[in-house]
C-alpha cells in the first residue's frame, strides 16, 4: 500500500507556517527596534572597554592588548587627588542641589507661603538655560577681578580683597549645585504632591513646631525620593563638563571629565588613557545607579497613599511665611535674576565691564549684529535644530515600541530589554563621546567627523529618558483597547499606530520637549565628536569662550535661550491644538 504523504498537511502547519508566524509585521518591527536599541547601547560599551585595553594605533604600528593604560592611570601620583577632587565636587554639588530643591518644594507644596503658583512657573525657566551659559554668568558674578557680587560686597564692607572666587572648588560646587537645583525641586514637588499630609497634621496637633514636623516627619516620609534625587544629582555632577572645564581647568583643578578632555586634546591624542579614566568614571556612576535601583525596589516601605482620600492643607506659618517668601526671592535672584542680568548686560556692551550707571552710555547692538552675521552661527543653529528634533523624534518613537514590549507584551526576558534601554544612563556625556570615537574609528561605517555621529550620540544618551516617559504612560493604558482592535481585525502595527501612540501623546510630547531641550544645548559629548561643518550652537559658544569673545558669546547665548523657549512654547501650542481636534 502506498504511503499518503499529503495526509493531514495544510498550509498552516510545518516549516512554512513557522516561518510565517515568525516573520510577521509585528515581529519584524519589534526585532528591528530591539536590534537598534541594543546596537546603540551595547556596542559603545564594548568598544570603550576594548579601547581602554589596547595601545594607540597609528599607521606604522599594530595595536596590541595591554593593561598599560590602566597602569599609567592608577600609578600616577595625581590620580588619588583626581579621585578625591571629583568626589568632593560631586558630593558637594549633590548636597547643595538636594538641599535647595527640597526646601523650595516644601515651601511651595506644604506651607501657605504667598505666590506659590508663580514659584513653580519660574522654576522651569532655568532648565532652558544651557550649562555653559550659567557657568559663564557666575564668572561675571564671582570672579575675583570682574565679579559683580565681589565688587558690591567689597564696596559695602570696605574689604581689601574679594570675598568670593568662582575659580575654586567652592565656586565649582556652588555653580553646579545651583544649576542642578531646579531639577531637584521639580522631582521633590512630585513627591510632596503625592504624600498624604495626615501624619504632619497629627504632629502639629500634638504641639510639634513647623521645623520639628519638617525634620522628623516630612523628611523621613520622603526619604526614598530624597536619596534617589541625591544619587541622580551626584551622577550628573560626576559627568558634568562645563563647570570643571571653565572654572577648574584654568587654575589646575581637575576632575575625571576634565582629565579625559585633556587626554584627548593632547598631541598625539591619548585614546587609551582617556578610555582608562572613562572606565573608572563609568564604574562610579554605575555604582550610583545600582544603589538607586535598589532603593526604588524598597520604596513600598515608605508608601503613605492608600485608597483613603485626602485633601492636603498647607501648614500655616504665621509671620514666618514672609521669611520663607524671602528665601524663595533670594533663591530666584541667584538662580535666575542675577545670571540673566549679567548675560544681558554683557550682550549689550562692546567689552565686558562691571554693571554701572556709566555703562549705560555704552549700550550697543553690535554684538547681536556680529553674531547674526557670523558665518557659523546660522549653520550651527540649523545643525542644533535638526539634531535636537531628530534625536527627540527617534527616541520617542523607538522607546514607545520598547516600552510596549516591556510593559504590554509577554515576551520572556522582556526585563532585559528594559535594562538595556536604561544602560546609557550610566554613561556620562563625555564618556559617550569617547565610546563613539572608539566605535566609529574602528567600524567601517563612515559617519565619524559628520553630523550623523552627533545624532547617534544624542539618541543613545537620551534613550533612558524616553523610556521613563513612555513606560510611565504605557502602564496607564488598559489592554481592552488593544484587544478590541485585534478582535475587529486590525493588525498589530495598525493598533499601535492608531490607538497606542495617540494615547501616549501627553507623555510623548513631554518626552519630546525635554529631549529636544537637552539635545539642543548638549556640549559634553558633542565637544569630542564635532568637526568643521558639524558644529552646533553649544560648540560655537564654547569656541567664542576659548577665543575670549565674551560679549559676543553672551549675545549668542541670549538668542539661543530665546530660540529654545520659542520652540518649546510652539510645540506645546501645536500639541494642544491637535488634542482639541482629536
Amino acid at each position: 500500500m502506498a504511503l499518503d504523504t499529503t495526509r493531514n498537511w495544510s498550509p498552516d502547519s510545518g516549516p512554512v507556517s513557522l516561518v510565517r508566524r515568525l516573520f510577521t509585521g509585528q515581529n519584524i518591527i519589534i526585532a528591528a527596534a530591539l536590534l537598534v536599541v541594543g546596537y546603540f547601547t551595547l556596542v559603545p560599551l564594548v568598544f570603550l572597554i576594548v579601547g581602554s585595553l589596547r595601545t594607540p594605533q597609528a599607521a606604522h604600528q599594530t595595536a596590541v592588548w595591554t593593561l598599560d593604560n590602566y597602569v599609567r592611570a592608577y600609578t600616577d601620583p595625581q590620580t588619588l587627588q583626581l579621585f578625591s577632587t571629583s568626589m568632593v565636587f560631586a558630593l558637594g554639588s549633590a548636597f547643595l542641589a538636594l538641599g535647595l530643591g527640597t526646601l523650595l518644594a516644601w515651601i511651595t507644596e506644604r506651607t501657605d507661603t504667598p505666590a506659590r503658583g508663580l514659584i513653580f512657573a519660574l522654576s522651569l525657566i532655568p532648565l532652558i538655560l544651557p550649562g555653559i551659559l550659567s557657568t559663564i554668568s557666575w564668572i561675571f558674578l564671582l570672579s575675583p577681578k570682574i565679579g559683580l557680587i565681589n565688587a558690591v560686597v567689597k564696596a559695602l564692607f570696605n574689604l581689601s580683597s574679594p570675598p568670593f572666587n568662582a575659580y575654586s572648588i567652592g565656586g565649582m560646587i556652588w555653580t553646579e549645585g545651583l544649576h542642578l537645583s531646579p531639577a531637584a525641586y521639580l522631582l521633590m514637588v512630585a513627591t510632596f504632591k503625592s504624600m498624604d499630609p495626615s501624619l504632619e497634621e497629627s504632629a502639629q496637633m500634638c504641639g510639634a513646631r513647623v521645623w520639628q514636623t519638617f525634620y522628623r516627619i516630612t523628611l523621613k516620609m520622603a526619604w526614598p525620593s530624597i536619596f534617589s534625587i541625591f544619587l541622580i544629582s551626584f551622577v550628573r555632577s560626576l559627568e558634568a563638563f562645563e563647570v570643571p572645564a571653565i572654572l577648574g581647568m584654568p587654575v589646575g583643578i581637575h576632575v575625571f571629565t576634565s582629565r579625559i578632555y585633556e587626554a584627548l586634546h593632547s598631541w598625539p591624542a591619548d585614546f587609551g588613557l582617556a578610555g582608562a579614566y572613562a572606565i573608572s568614571l563609568l564604574a562610579i556612576t554605575s555604582l550610583g545607579v545600582y544603589f538607586y535601583s535598589r532603593l526604588t525596589r524598597q520604596a513600598h516601605r515608605y508608601a503613605t497613599v492608600t485608597g483613603k482620600g485626602y485633601k492636603p492643607a498647607p501648614m500655616r506659618l504665621g509671620q514666618w511665611k514672609y521669611a520663607t517668601l524671602a528665601i524663595v526671592v533670594l533663591y530666584f535672584c541667584f538662580i535666575l535674576v542675577l545670571p540673566l542680568f549679567v548675560l544681558l548686560w554683557s550682550a549689550f556692551q562692546p567689552f565686558y565691564s562691571v554693571p554701572s550707571l556709566a555703562g549705560l552710555k555704552t549700550l550697543t547692538l553690535k554684538n547681536f549684529t556680529y553674531v547674526l552675521t557670523y558665518p557659523k552661527v546660522l549653520h550651527s543653529f540649523l545643525n542644533s535644530l535638526y539634531l535636537a528634533g531628530g534625536a527627540a523624534t527617534v527616541v520617542v518613537f523607538l522607546t514607545a515600541i520598547v516600552s510596549w514590549i516591556t510593559v504590554k507584551s509577554k515576551i520572556r526576558g522582556r526585563w532585559i530589554f528594559d535594562n538595556i534601554a536604561f544602560l546609557p544612563l550610566v554613561f556620562p556625556g563625555l564618556i559617550m563621546g569617547v565610546s563613539l570615537m572608539f566605535v566609529y574609528l574602528t567600524l567601517p561605517i563612515p559617519i565619524y567627523g559628520t553630523i550623523w555621529i552627533l545624532l547617534v550620540a544624542y539618541i543613545t544618551r537620551y534613550l533612558p529618558y524616553g523610556m521613563r516617559y513612555n513606560s510611565t504612560s504605557m502602564v496607564q493604558l488598559s489592554n481592552e483597547l488593544e484587544e478590541s482592535a485585534q478582535v475587529s481585525g486590525a493588525s498589530w502595527w495598525r493598533t499601535f499606530y492608531s490607538i497606542i501612540l495617540p494615547l501616549l501623546k501627553p507623555g510623548a510630547v513631554a518626552a519630546w520637549i525635554y529631549i529636544f531641550v537637552v539635545s539642543f544645548r548638549e556640549l559634553s559629548s558633542t565637544i569630542l565628536l564635532y568637526s568643521p561643518g558639524s558644529e552646533v550652537l553649544s560648540v560655537t559658544i564654547w569656541e567664542f569662550w576659548e577665543n575670549g569673545q565674551y560679549t559676543a558669546l553672551c549675545a549668542l547665548g541670549v538668542l539661543m535661550s530665546i530660540a529654545l523657549l520659542v520652540v518649546v512654547l510652539a510645540t506645546q501650542t501645536v500639541s494642544r491644538k491637535v488634542g482639541v481636534k482629536e
